[in-house]
């Protein structure tokens, strides 16, 4: 958010601050959801670097093309295991996990 808005809503009474400051979240709350984030955008780019659709994913994982979606939307439903599942049975080499940031960026 620009400066000039953040004042102008900030004179409306508004307070701004972080989704984390929002929900209150804990640093170890916060991580959770930026690693899992960060793993869904891998999905996503990972299939489609494949040229993969969700269905095609979907019967890989032997799931449904909607559990697909909500792994790339970053559904909070959706577990660590199955994240990584999706990225294993994609082809990303397990050494590549251990070679992953300790601040995930999205």
């Amino acid at each position: 958010m620009d400066r000039a808005t953040r004042k102008k809503l900030e004179a409306r009474g508004w307070k701004v601050g972080s989704t984390r400051e929002f929900l209150r979240l804990t640093p170890e709350e916060s991580g959770l959801i930026e690693l899992k984030l960060h793993l869904a955008e891998r999905v996503r780019r990972k299939r489609l670097d494949l040229k993969l659709t969700q269905m095609a994913l979907a019967r890989m994982l032997r799931s449904s093309q909607s559990r697909v979606a909500k792994i790339e939307a970053g559904d909070p439903t959706v577990s660590l295991d199955l994240l990584v599942r999706s990225l294993l049975v994609l082809g990303t080499p397990v050494r590549a996990f251990q070679r992953m940031p300790s601040r995930p960026t999205i």
